[in-house]
């Protein structure tokens, strides 16, 4: 063998999902479809047997891999997943390619360019945005008291990753002025929301949540109004009161919104703040804006149906969350102290208020019971 054919030979090795996926979803998609035809007919000619580090072997039968929706209302557009055996609501590859991926992979990245707040546009950056989003947050990472999970990403939803050390550690949604607020409404977004937020665990109390939120805030400077999902949660808040402290110029642009978001939806951060810090305040702020009807419970026969639920930034789920239950968000965006589990916990909590659905396993990721059209924040 050439010097030169094992060098490349080895760079391939070193290459990640996000690095290699360049053909066309329905190629792949069909590829993983005749995949799961062969494997539920026992006819592979490749090993049954999957090795995963740390994990031992696990074996390739069709009770352990199921199709679930990459994006939120699109059920067309699937991701094959291996789950464990002893545990199917614990998820170990993600197929594409002709090849299954650790979810531990999946994540991670050999292009050294990939580095800080990137936008998501890639189809391997939109598997990298469900992994982190849907199986690290929600299956992995997420509460067991809770057992909640954050709804998919829509196909267009704007959403950036934050790449640290050759891994995706965090990212954060928004739902853009102007774009539905659901799929059974007319009604638009008044003002770019910050709608969901996450940090890996292992990446939290560095900051990264304040970086998210800074970098939202300098995405939108031509907007005199910008908005993070309610119900915010009293971890979060923390986090914003930090950032408004150090960045003043932000106090007047902040505001706590509803969709979709018009002045009797909105509640300016700062001034809830400053409110809650004084004892005749407290009294008031929940006056400060008016309520608006809940929407009234649907039922789902699949998550993809388009549910409106999603992890907010308000809430954070070190140990719990939904697409808005920014749990590991919420952990990060609070950089010191105990503040960012706090966080954690009251993204899974804020996530069950807003109405995520309870799941049995993968399988059912989509599918479950009535749910309310609420947004989330970590």
């Amino acid at each position: 063998m050439q010097p030169g054919f094992l060098a490349s030979e080895l760079l391939l090795d070193r290459l990640y999902l996000v690095d290699t996926i360049t053909g066309d979803p329905e190629v792949l998609q069909a590829d993983a479809e005749t995949y799961y035809e062969k494997l539920s007919k026992k006819s592979l000619s490749t090993p049954d047997v999957f090795s995963i580090p740390g994990r031992g072997e696990v074996k390739l039968e069709d009770s352990c891999v199921c199709f679930v929706p990459l994006y939120r209302n699109n059920p067309t557009c699937k991701l094959l997943l291996l789950t464990d055996p002893k545990d199917k609501e614990t998820v170990l590859a993600v197929y594409l390619s002709q090849r299954w991926w650790p979810v531990e992979d999946v994540v991670k990245t050999a292009d050294p360019a990939r580095d800080g707040l990137i936008l998501v546009q890639t189809f391997g950056e939109r598997i990298v945005l469900f992994v982190l989003n849907c199986i690290i947050f929600g299956m992995l990472e997420g509460s067991s008291a809770n057992d909640a999970f954050f709804l998919p990403h829509s196909a267009t939803e704007r959403a950036k990753i934050l790449w640290r050390n050759g891994e995706a550690a965090a990212f954060y949604s928004v739902k853009m002025k102007g774009s539905l607020c659901g799929g059974t409404t007319s009604q638009c977004y008044l003002l770019p929301v910050l709608d969901t937020i996450f940090v890996q665990r292992k990446y939290r109390r560095g900051g990264l949540g304040m970086k998210m939120l800074h970098d939202f805030c300098q995405s939108f400077l031509a907007e005199d109004a910008l908005g993070i999902s309610c119900p915010i949660s009293a971890a979060m808040y923390q986090v914003c009161q930090k950032f408004l402290q150090a960045h003043p110029e932000e106090q007047k642009r902040l505001w706590e919104v509803e969709a979709p978001g018009d002045w009797s939806q909105r509640l300016n951060i700062w001034l809830k703040i400053q409110m809650e810090s004084s004892p005749s305040g407290k009294a008031e702020v929940g006056s400060c804006m008016e309520k608006t009807p809940s929407t009234e419970p649907r039922h789902l026969d699949q998550m993809n149906k388009g549910v409106d639920c999603f992890p907010g930034v308000g809430q954070v789920a070190g140990d719990a969350m939904e697409k808005k239950d920014d749990t590991t968000a919420a952990g990060t965006l609070n950089s010191q102290g105990p503040e960012e589990e706090n966080l954690e916990q009251s993204a899974g909590d804020a996530q069950q208020r807003k109405g995520l659905r309870k799941r049995e396993g993968p399988g059912d990721l989509y599918g479950d019971k009535a749910t309310k059209q609420f947004k989330t924040i970590p």
